[in-house]
């Protein structure tokens, strides 16, 4: 996958284990975002657990840009954003991470740098660091246990980038080698079942028959089917008259 510059810079700022910053990188690497910022890891750089813990990101680990300081690590930056799961006390915008990715998405387009900055994981930034930032980025978790890990608030935040600049199928339906059925072939599966259903004295009394035809009828363009479903009810159906007619 190549390098987009298209895209928000993800800066982990003093994080504490390897484990997370490959944890981190994966996450990125899902949505297609590879543009790390590492500042002043406890465990120093490069850490061998978090390749280890990449899972095939590798390659973002090698590019990824050590800084001592996070001012550093913003020193290009026009737009910064800072992730908290924690109310702060500070006077600045607050978003969701939907509609921050969606300021996001529109500030890169225009040009400008953005980035995006994740908490070391005993108990995320200071207020310090987040005076740095522009905006917040409030994730909505259980009051209860606001502890949100490193590599799981980089994935949230990474998912609401890739919905809002990539191709995100919300529903779908796998045909697998299979197509759908045309309306010439429900037609005659519906025209099956009514003669073999007539011919059983099913559609009685006679003066409901229409109407449940009609409900018969609906029934099945409720159904959406494939072909492979119309053929396997036109024999269900044979093979009930062949044994009827057995008996």
């Amino acid at each position: 996958m190549p390098s987009d510059q298209s895209q928000p810079s993800f800066v982990l700022v003093r994080p504490q284990m390897g484990e997370n910053i490959g944890a981190a990188a994966r996450a990125m690497w899902n949505f297609g975002l590879d543009r790390m910022r590492i500042v002043g890891p406890r465990d120093g750089w490069p850490n061998p657990k978090a390749v280890a813990m990449s899972s095939g990101a590798g390659r973002l680990l090698d590019e990824a840009q050590l800084f001592d300081d996070l001012a550093g690590a913003l020193a290009d930056s026009t737009f910064v954003f800072a992730t908290t799961a924690r109310q702060r006390g500070l006077t600045k915008p607050v978003y969701s991470p939907e509609r921050a990715m969606q300021i996001a998405a529109q500030k890169v387009a225009a040009g400008e740098k953005v980035s995006v900055l994740f908490g070391p994981e005993r108990a995320g930034l200071e207020n310090e660091d987040i005076a740095k930032a522009n905006a917040i980025i409030f994730v909505p978790v259980n009051p209860e246990y606001a502890s949100l890990n490193l590599a799981q608030c980089v994935l949230l935040t990474a998912y609401e980038w890739m919905r809002q600049t990539g191709d995100v199928v919300h529903e779908a339906t796998d045909l697998g080698k299979g197509d759908w059925a045309t309306g010439i072939e429900v037609e005659k599966l519906v025209e099956h079942y009514e003669d073999r259903l007539d011919e059983a004295g099913f559609f009685y009394p006679p003066e409901k028959a229409e109407g449940m035809k009609t409900n018969l009828r609906n029934l099945w363009s409720r159904m959406r089917m494939t072909r492979a479903d119309v053929q396997m009810l036109h024999g269900i159906m044979r093979q009930m008259v062949r044994w009827k007619d057995r008996g």
